[in-house]
């Protein structure tokens, strides 16, 4: 766990994305929870559908990618990434924007997804036709937290099972070589898919503006607008000058349909 505030095993702020993320999390487990003990058949069908099943996901159940991370069935393994995540999340909101720890979480997920269909597409042609994969849980999100905490914040101490410090760079090199060992295993599905979210989190690291992918977008989409506008002013600006022309007068614009004043054509009229 990250060393925040003065002591070892301080909680970070919970706030921002940190609060959602882990809020969403949360109340999807007890969803689940309780749709179990109204009906197990429906909560297995409800599982069936968000989860994220390579085979489905093919055959058009394309918000899997988007959902699977939700879903979260055992209470052990819940508590461990719910608490993975405040911890994580926590730490890089305090140094980031929250849209810039929403998006880090989203294309960890999204790279965990698209290395998990990867593998398994690729294992067919291969003569390694896989088995059923169905994958939940935020394990992958996660995973692109701890590597992006590793990229950019390498000197941060964590406690590794509470009681041995260890860098956050060395942290994510350790979890790295295990999923690496976990290829030869009957996990290698999973560990392909938290290598792809280490991955999307290194990149997204590496690439991403510091306000996150949202403000980048609306960025682009303002200046695509705004390109447009131009356009639209340069356009009205030739009309202009041909109307004017035909009218025995000559009117100028430069590249950007601003009017060109002649100062010269101004004293001349005066003269």
């Amino acid at each position: 766990m990250p060393r925040i505030g003065s002591s070892p095993f301080s909680f970070p702020d919970f706030r921002g994305a940190t609060r959602t993320l882990v809020a969403v999390n949360l109340a999807t487990f007890f969803a689940f929870l309780l749709a179990q003990l109204a009906s197990a058949d429906t909560a297995n069908t409800i599982i069936g559908l968000l989860a994220f099943d390579p085979f489905s996901f093919l055959h058009g159940y394309l918000w899997q990618p988007f959902t699977y991370s939700f879903v979260h069935l055992g209470l052990v393994g819940t508590l461990f990434e719910l608490l993975s995540l405040w911890f994580l999340a926590g730490f890089l909101e305090q140094m980031h924007s929250s849209a810039w720890v929403n998006g880090l979480y989203a294309v960890s997920v999204l790279g965990t997804a698209a290395a998990a269909l990867a593998i398994y597409a690729a294992s067919r042609p291969f003569g390694y036709a896989l088995g059923p994969v169905v994958m939940f849980g935020c394990f992958g999100g996660i995973f692109g937290m701890l590597v992006a905490i590793g990229t950019l914040h390498g000197d941060t101490e964590f406690l590794l099972f509470f009681t041995i410090g260890i860098k956050a760079r060395y942290m994510a090199i350790i979890y790295g070589l295990i999923a690496v060992a976990m290829l030869f295993s009957q996990q290698r599905v999973y560990a392909f898919a938290q290598l792809g979210g280490a991955l999307a989190g290194w990149l997204y690291a590496q690439m991403a503006p510091r306000r996150g992918i949202s403000f980048l977008l609306s960025e682009r989409w303002y200046g695509l607008r705004n390109s447009y506008y131009r356009y639209k002013r340069r356009r009205a600006a030739r009309k202009f000058e041909v109307y004017m022309n035909k009218q025995g007068r000559t009117v100028r614009f430069d590249g950007n349909g601003r009017k060109i004043d002649d100062d010269r054509d101004d004293k001349s009229r005066w003269n």
